[in-house]
């Protein structure tokens, strides 16, 4: 299918108007940004003003929306406490160190120049990148994976990270078929460039459009923009490159099956945030803290004294109050003899029914995005071994368990179109036929002292060969040291010398 030809083609398309409007709120609370929340559900005003929207007027889910905490405008004098928890980026952070603490195995059987150029590709900028498309994945409800190269930046391609708000997805029976993605080049007195980049099995066009903010516009030379004018030279008159790898070479993760948009069939498979139907509740949490915030500004100790005490101004020009000083004048106000013209007010600070408010709104904010409270460290839950904490953990790992389903066969393919991209551009000699193997590690590592039982208990039974127990006790060794460990146990316990009975010098 080519680029887009239509002038007046609104963009982005409509069909994926509800996708985005649902990933600009959940980039919202994932930022973390007060400012951004506020513009977002209409609140705030002009010099600390109410500037009230039409919609928190309304009746149904938009009005009740629209007057959560961040959209409600303050009322005249009342100060507003701009405090915000930033559980959504901990969520999302969460959800990327459960997938992608350790980096995944990625191997290949029968080629050892090949899974050679592996370890090479996938190293630890590999899994770097990994990690910010997992955050960003649990945030967004999902994230694009391409291979690219560039000769004169490095000596092998890497992993680029696409953002599902700026790609127009096909899918063909739930599964990617075609994909264009978007970016914004130039903005100037009204006009925008766009460069579209479609992925096709095989090939890839390229475009630049000039439109407006909602339209596409029509196509304009490559050569126009200085960002896209070295594409130029590779497109043919069609502006299509082909590729070295003959399927699609874009793989889309996405977070976890979505709920809202099941009906919609090009929506259903992009896949839902973390954050998908918990915003209210973190909504809760921050008015919780901005209430717990208020009582100690209120909570400040107090003096209200007597007019005749004020820090006067001069004859005739009266007397001026500090708030920063701690005391409450302007009241004409008499004494009996003998007494103290002050009095002291100090409010209470309701620290213990706020922290109990806040820490069950956090309980019901993890546990409803799929995790377990363990994960986030909640207090007085310290476990001291590996099977406690696979035991308060559970919640998290089913979880983890669920993405891997998804993220498995996404890096298996985007590998494997890296291999192939390697192959003709690098001349590395990697033979990308056979699709990787990606095993992820386990999540939860047994400590050494369970292992030791283990692996005693095993050599009692006589259940498990000293290969197997090597193993076990270190995961993270390669098949050399392990035979090298192997072979200097049987040397020590003498298990090296052959069985007599079996070399026939005994009859």
């Amino acid at each position: 299918m080519p680029l887009p030809d239509d002038d007046d083609m609104c963009w982005p398309p409509r069909r994926i108007t509800p996708a985005l409007k649902a990933i600009n709120e959940w980039d919202t609370w994932w930022s973390g940004d007060p400012q951004r929340l506020t513009a977002l559900y209409g609140g705030g005003g002009t010099y600390g003003m109410p500037d009230p929207k039409n919609s928190q007027y309304r009746g149904g889910m938009l009005g009740r929306i629209s007057r959560w905490w961040w959209g409600t405008p303050p009322a005249p004098g009342e100060l507003r406490s701009h405090t915000h928890i930033p559980i959504a980026g901990d969520i999302c952070s969460a959800s990327a160190n459960l997938l992608f603490s350790e980096p995944p195995r990625v191997s290949v059987t029968d080629s050892e120049a090949t899974q050679a150029r592996i370890d090479s590709v996938c190293g630890d900028r590999f899994h770097a990148t990994l990690l910010r498309a997992a955050e960003l994945a649990a945030a967004l409800g999902g994230v694009y994976l391409r291979p690219v190269a560039d000769v004169t930046l490095a000596d092998a391609p890497w992993l680029d990270i696409v953002h599902p708000d700026r790609a127009l997805p096909e899918f063909t029976w739930g599964r990617l078929s075609a994909v264009t993605f978007w970016r914004v080049v130039e903005c100037e007195d009204g006009q925008v460039w766009r460069h579209l980049e479609r992925h096709e099995p095989g090939v890839i066009l390229h475009g630049l459009y000039q439109g407006t903010d909602d339209r596409l516009g029509h196509p304009v030379p490559l050569e126009d923009q200085e960002e896209t004018a070295p594409l130029a030279a590779k497109v043919d008159d069609q502006g299509r490159i082909p590729t070295a790898y003959p399927r699609l070479g874009i793989a889309y993760v996405p977070n976890q099956p979505t709920r809202r948009w099941r009906s919609l069939p090009l929506l259903s498979n992009l896949g839902r945030s973390d954050l998908d139907g918990i915003e209210n509740l973190m909504d809760d949490l921050d008015q919780a803290h901005a209430s717990w915030m208020r009582d100690l500004r209120l909570g400040a100790g107090r003096a209200v004294i007597p007019n005749a005490m004020m820090q006067s101004l001069g004859p005739g020009r009266g007397g001026y109050w500090n708030p920063a000083q701690e005391m409450y004048t302007g009241l004409d106000m008499l004494t009996k003899p003998g007494e103290s013209p002050l009095t002291l007010v100090q409010f209470d600070i309701r620290v213990q029914e706020h922290k109990d408010t806040c820490d069950d709104l956090v309980k019901k904010i993890v546990r409803s995005a799929g995790y377990s409270e363990q994960t986030f460290g909640s207090d007085g839950e310290v476990a001291v071994t590996a099977t406690e904490v696979s035991a308060k953990g559970q919640r998290s790992e089913t979880t983890r368990g669920n993405k891997i389903l998804s993220w498995r066969p996404g890096l298996g393919d985007v590998i494997q179109a890296l291999l192939a991209m390697d192959a003709d551009l690098y001349r590395s000699g990697a033979d990308w036929s056979q699709r990787p193997l990606v095993e992820f590690q386990d999540g939860i590592q047994e400590d050494a002292l369970t292992l030791a039982n283990t692996a005693e208990v095993l050599e009692r039974a006589k259940a498990a060969s000293t290969e197997t127990k090597v193993r076990m006790q270190h995961p993270e060794w390669d098949d050399t040291r392990v035979q090298t460990e192997v072979a200097a146990i049987h040397a020590e316990t003498g298990q090296a010398v052959p069985d007599p009975m079996q070399t026939g010098l005994i009859p």
